[in-house]
């Protein structure tokens, strides 16, 4: 129906400056401009995506990288190339020389790394995007605000114990913290949190963080196969970084001609207590036997 109104008010424009002359045309061909954008409202409408920050990110608290996303045009990106600025603060005061990234290559595309040589702790940064002149976002952090540790490594796992009824076991679960987190020296402490759930599962389930690289896991089922996994934050901070490559966990499984052989009915223990109760009444017998006689 509103198609049918444009073409109406086109009509009208037509007629309208055949006999009035040009000063009633603008106000109809605004109406007309109207029209057309309730047909297709993508006209007239800016299309155009601005630069914006994706995140900020330091592995170790020792180096970090910023990524961003590129401005884009009907599927084209922008012209003018996007840049990113920083400033710190190591005084009181913020350095008003804003400068330039320093590597635009090492984090990939569309990011900024910073080495040990340009990271400093417990020292605010804010840093910016410009595009063809302009700031288009800009944000402020601290190094240790960032943090985000890579993924674990060697994740293995040992059995502890089977049950007795041979239905469930204990495994302990072991791993490595990330090979470029110092924390040896105590850099960086990180904390721990270990997941796991039945291969068919969907729903995780989350230990409690610990400090250790190792962890005990209690009563899995020895008929179903397990998958585990670890992920790491810094101690004072709630980001966790990604998650470990998945660890499968198949344990033994018992058959019931096996567990019947294992289990031994304790006879010595029942000959043991029916010796004792057999003495038991035959000395009762024999001194009931003597108060009657004395009687």
């Amino acid at each position: 129906m509103d198609l049918w109104q444009l073409l109406l008010t086109l009509a009208v424009a037509g007629s309208g400056s055949a006999f009035s002359g040009s000063e009633a045309t603008p106000t109809i061909l605004g109406s007309a401009s109207q029209s057309l954008q309730r047909v297709n409202p993508g006209l007239g409408t800016n299309s155009s995506e601005k630069p914006k920050f994706t995140k900020c990110r330091s592995p170790e608290l020792e180096t970090f990288s910023c990524h961003w996303t590129d401005g884009v045009r009907h599927g084209l990106k922008n012209a003018g190339s996007v840049q990113l600025f920083y400033i710190r603060r190591s005084t009181q005061e913020w350095t008003q020389e804003w400068k330039e990234c320093p590597d635009y290559v090492s984090a990939g595309e569309n990011s900024c790394y910073f080495n040990s040589s340009y990271t400093s702790i417990w020292i605010p940064y804010c840093i910016k995007l410009t595009s063809n002149g302009g700031t288009v976002d800009q944000k402020c952090f601290s190094v240790e605000e960032i943090v985000q540790p890579d993924p674990p490594i060697g994740l293995n796992w040992t059995l502890l114990n089977i049950s007795l009824t041979g239905i469930h076991a204990d495994i302990q679960v072991r791993w490595e913290p990330p090979p470029n987190a110092d924390v040896q020296k105590g850099w960086i402490v990180l904390k721990y949190e270990l997941q796991y759930k039945e291969v068919n599962e969907s729903q995780w389930k989350m230990m409690d963080p610990v400090l250790s690289t190792s962890v005990p896991v209690y009563s899995l089922r020895l008929d179903k196969e397990y998958e585990v996994r670890v992920r790491s934050r810094q101690r004072n901070s709630e980001k966790y970084g990604e998650f470990s490559e998945v660890l499968y966990v198949t344990l033994p499984q018992m058959s019931p001609f096996a567990c019947e052989e294992d289990f031994q009915f304790p006879w010595f223990l029942i000959i043991i207590f029916g010796i004792f109760g057999l003495t038991m009444i035959l000395f009762l017998f024999i001194f009931s036997k003597q108060q009657r006689k004395e009687n």
